[in-house]
């Protein structure tokens, strides 16, 4: 390849991993999580740009391929690459090789169209210029598959000062739940985490939202656990659970991924206990921000997730919103066809 670069599939996870801690990556960019996403049918890709020279690695994607359950084989693929690439998104020469090589390598693959979601945020100046460039570059805009916008805790400051930029109750709430007995563990084996998923599935009833099988879980928690990218904490009062909650870690940002609740016992408030022992350990762990994971994307009090959204704002951090999903389309006419076969599973 021209400009000194070539495109390598790497095949270490050290290798993979000590680049995205290096350079502040998402964990949906993670080795880890296209390990679980590869039960769920799709076929993870990674990919970066390295000097010839050197062989160090400048930029890199995790891109998830999915075709022969959702297309017919002889139709393509579909490839995605959520919260990324990760790379120096302000230099342009840079960007433009690995937008060429991956396009490429993609085109020669089979895909049908590459799908992105950066983790840049509207609003900015860098988010606003590679917006515009991702737009003249080819791409249209598409919705989300991640959360459009959503909630993140500035954890530089002292546990005062994040104590003090909460709302009062939820203060109030979180020490009440100490002071009444309300203690917090990490889980330690299968078996608290399949008590933690019976909590989910009740959380799913009376909430109304989907959840994954049992088996998502037990894989997620043994995938990222061993390698402290995830923390399942349990809440509990005399020896009973109440509440639980999935906190994933890499580079900077440690993530608020899954929570659940029963119906008992709720007045001893263990979910604001858990979200403050998370964000103190983050804080601990090295992590500068914590990521909510996820509110509505309008401030519509009828929203579903209203509720939600409510909770999470209490904590004190700031709203953000990314500049959103594109596409690029190789094949236009069987992306069309894929659209007229898929409908709306063509989105997920």
């Amino acid at each position: 390849m021209k400009h000194g670069y070539v495109l390598k599939m790497i095949r270490e996870r050290r290798i993979w991993d000590g680049f995205l801690e290096e350079h502040d990556g998402h964990l949906l960019q993670s080795w880890g999580w296209g390990e679980l996403k590869a039960e769920e049918g799709w076929r993870p890709l990674r990919l970066a740009l390295c000097e010839q020279s050197t062989g160090r690695l400048v930029a890199a994607a995790q891109v998830l391929c999915r075709g022969a359950d959702w297309i017919p084989t002889w139709c393509g693929h579909l490839a995605y690459v959520p919260r990324g690439p990760v790379l120096d998104w302000s230099h342009d020469e840079q960007r433009a090789i690995f937008w060429a090589a991956l396009h490429r390598l993609l085109r020669w693959r089979g895909a049908l169209a590459l799908r992105l979601e950066p983790p840049l945020l509207a609003g900015t100046a860098l988010g606003e210029k590679v917006a515009r460039h991702l737009l003249t570059s080819g791409f249209r805009p598409v919705r989300t598959i991640q959360p459009l916008r959503t909630i993140m805790v500035d954890l530089r400051a002292d546990e005062a000062t994040l104590l003090a930029r909460m709302k009062e109750k939820w203060r109030y709430n979180l020490r009440l739940a100490a002071r009444r007995g309300v203690t917090v563990r990490e889980a330690q084996t299968l078996e608290d985490v399949r008590a933690w998923y019976e909590l989910l599935k009740v959380t799913a009833a009376r909430d109304g939202f989907g959840i994954h099988r049992y088996e998502y879980y037990e894989r997620a928690w043994l995938i990222f656990a061993p390698r402290n990218q995830l923390d399942l904490l349990l809440a509990e009062h005399d020896g009973r659970l109440l509440a639980g909650i999935c906190v994933g870690r890499m580079g900077r940002e440690a993530l608020y991924l899954y929570g659940a609740s029963g119906n008992e016992q709720r007045q001893l408030m263990p979910n604001y206990l858990l979200q403050w022992e998370a964000m103190r350990r983050a804080r601990a762990s090295g992590a500068t921000r914590y990521d909510l994971w996820g509110i509505p994307e309008t401030e519509d009090e009828h929203e579903p997730l209203a509720g939600v959204y409510r909770f999470k704002r209490g904590w004190g951090g700031e709203v953000v919103r990314f500049i959103g999903g594109y596409e690029y389309v190789y094949r236009p006419l069987g992306m069309g066809l894929a659209r007229r076969l898929l409908g709306e599973r063509l989105a997920l």
